[in-house]
């Protein structure tokens, strides 16, 4: 027999399970071990971690930090087949999607892609796009069309002539 092998033996100790809350016949008093007054006293007192009673928590009044892709994203105009299909456009690149008015603006990559529409009848399309989805490659080389996909290259913003300025000319200090 060894220190660590001594248990006690089944039944030998008398304790029992505390029932708290039950008047004073349960042993600690009127407040059942909870203090006086207060959050805590209540039934439903408790209250989760880093909750500081009402107040703006701590871990809310200091910034955030780490990586965010937010700024490094690429948006994509996304141009459905339903929407070139419906049009009739047999060719499809950004001078004609611009012209159909599918897309808005020239400062963002297109992306191609495919329809979930069974009914739909698929023309001929040559496509020159950015970016496409394998399901509209699919769809298209099965029509007898072909899709091209190019670099996007963002086109410089032209420059706009602002009001004159003026140059102030600073005095040689004298050596």
């Amino acid at each position: 027999m060894e220190l660590n092998n001594l248990k006690y033996t089944k039944g030998a100790r008398g304790h029992k399970v505390r029932t708290y809350g039950r008047g004073f016949s349960s042993g600690l008093g009127k407040t059942s071990g909870k203090g006086t007054k207060g959050q805590n006293s209540r039934k439903s007192g408790k209250v989760r971690i880093g909750f500081e009673g009402g107040q703006t928590p701590i871990y809310r009044k200091f910034p955030k930090v780490g990586f965010n892709s937010f700024n490094f994203r690429t948006n994509f105009h996304v141009v459905s087949l339903d929407k070139v299909v419906a049009k009739n456009l047999t060719e499809v690149n950004r001078e004609t999607l611009l012209a159909a008015k599918i897309i808005t603006k020239q400062d963002l990559p297109i992306k191609l892609i495919g329809t979930n529409n069974p009914d739909l009848k698929m023309i001929k399309i040559n496509a020159t796009v950015n970016k496409a989805s394998k399901g509209a490659m699919d769809l298209i080389t099965k029509a007898g069309g072909e899709v091209k996909i190019v670099k996007f290259e963002k086109q410089a913003k032209p420059v706009v002539a602002s009001k004159k300025t003026t140059v102030k000319k600073v005095a040689k200090s004298a050596k």
